[in-house]
């Protein structure tokens, strides 16, 4: 069930009025309510997985509680290690296995010997990198007694499978999701309202900005072989615009759905594409994984403390690990790499947190300064999209000799395609909108609200019923 699909858009104000209206006398009615909606929506895509949602949310929920119950390292580190091994194990089959047996394979090739690996060849189920981290950070937590093991079933089941962020986010925290779980919610029309503002917004990034992109972004990386250097160029932007509006925008609409009952998820993403360089936008980007990294991975490893020799092996570990976390193919590993070497200036010349402040422009050599900043961290990030985007090693760096060995810089893909100069108006819209409001939660609210949903709507109608891109891109993760 896709957040922008008819059946969800059916789905919703159902559970919405039932929430609201029959359930709403206890904190237990109202997450039943939500439990058996979220295992309805997560059985809409595959319901044989519901066996490994339902195991890993029991797992983890028995194993946390024998971690509080014992006192003895040995025993809690037993209890932590288990559920740890067990939850990456179910990870590592269903989403690396065959990766690793077709390069292993590979690697022999190399010294002549000639092996066929056995694959698995099973379906990701959908959301698994999601809720199995969301189940790791409450057991890792409660281990180093940050919280409590939760005692009721019902409200841990819901912390793990609330259907908004189930199957692509944000990666939520027990101690910020479960605290609101535990408690009976009443009705917030201000915080309706702007959950709805921020649905419309989702949808608009979505459907209007990702789809139109994907359309003309497919195109060129499929064609790469024939198109000059500019039509390259213009591909790389393409999907820069649409994996952030496909990704972003579901994370507006899961952050604003939540919101209609009653619960605030964390923010995913706080406009990256205004970063004035590669640090900044990693605070901006993904924000509940990259937290989720630092807090469980960097920082055990030593995270900025002690030399600079660990500190740049923290870096790249934690890098390398975010590539590979979003999936099996060398490409995934070598777009967390790009981004390490990114990084490794500020690191060294300990900068790294120098742009923390709200973004500004302005007419002296400061804004200036700051204009070109934005652009060439867009422009890096958007080289390291194409990593990201290729089918394999080998096509990523074709398409990039391609771009820079070709030297034709005309309007090669603009002149051939319909309509691509009025999706570069578009996008040059939306860039404008976003900055105007980069300090609010969503464009759509504050003055001329209603101005701007009718204009959202109109969006919406009139290029959504195009669209022919109903997947999200994260749903693979």
């Amino acid at each position: 069930m896709f957040f922008n699909s008819l059946s969800f858009a059916i789905f919703l104000p159902l559970v919405f009025i039932a929430y609201w209206w029959w359930f709403r006398t206890s904190k237990t009615s109202q997450n039943a309510l939500l439990i058996v909606a979220s295992y309805y929506f997560y059985a809409c895509w595959d319901w044989r997985f519901l066996f490994l949602l339902l195991f890993s949310t029991a797992l983890d929920f028995f194993c946390a509680w024998q971690i509080e119950k014992n006192e003895k390292p040995n025993l809690r580190k037993f209890w932590l290690w288990l559920t740890i091994g067990i939850n990456l194990g179910f990870l590592g089959v269903f989403k690396y296995y065959d990766f690793f047996a077709t390069s292993f394979a590979t690697l022999l090739q190399g010294f002549g010997l000639t092996v066929q690996p056995l694959l698995l060849q099973l379906v990701l189920p959908v959301g698994i990198s999601f809720y199995t981290f969301h189940g790791l950070s409450y057991i890792i937590d409660v281990y180093y007694k940050r919280m409590p093991a939760e005692r009721n079933p019902i409200d841990y089941a819901l912390f793990v499978s609330y259907f908004p962020l189930l199957v692509a986010g944000p990666i939520e925290r027990a101690s910020h999701l479960l605290p609101q779980v535990k408690e009976k919610r009443t009705f917030d029309l201000q915080l309706a309202k702007e959950g709805v503002y921020q649905i419309l917004w989702g949808l608009v990034k979505k459907v209007v900005i990702a789809d139109s992109c994907a359309t003309y972004a497919n195109a060129i990386f499929e064609n790469h072989e024939s198109l000059n250097s500019a039509s390259l160029a213009l591909g790389a932007v393409y999907f820069s615009f649409q994996i952030y509006g496909d990704f972003s925008g579901y994370s507006d609409i899961a952050l604003g759905t939540s919101k209609l009952f009653g619960i605030q998820l964390l923010k995913n993403f706080n406009y990256p594409y205004f970063s004035r360089d590669i640090a900044e936008f990693w605070r901006k980007w993904h924000i509940s994984l990259s937290s989720w990294f630092r807090d469980y991975l960097y920082i055990p490893l030593g995270g900025s403390q002690g030399s600079m020799a660990l500190k740049i092996r923290n870096t790249f570990v934690i890098f390398l690990v975010s590539g590979f976390w979003h999936g099996a193919n060398w490409t995934f590993l070598a777009w967390g790499l790009l981004h390490a070497l990114y990084f490794l200036p500020l690191l060294l010349f300990q900068t790294n947190r120098k742009n923390r402040g709200e973004v500004t422009l302005s007419g002296n050599f400061a804004g200036i300064s700051t204009f070109f900043s934005i652009v060439i961290t867009f422009l890096a990030v958007a080289f390291a999209w194409i990593f990201f985007r290729a089918g394999s090693i080998t096509e990523a760096f074709a398409y990039i000799h391609r771009l820079f060995s070709n030297g034709s810089w005309g309007s090669e893909y603009l002149a051939n395609e319909r309509y691509s100069g009025e999706l570069l108006l578009l996008v040059l819209v939306f860039v404008g909108v976003e900055w105007v409001h980069r300090g609010s939660i969503t464009p759509l609210m504050g003055k001329y609200s209603w101005v701007k949903v009718a204009l959202a709507l109109l969006a919406l109608l009139t290029l959504g019923v195009y669209s022919d891109y109903k997947e999200f891109i994260y749903f693979q993760f």
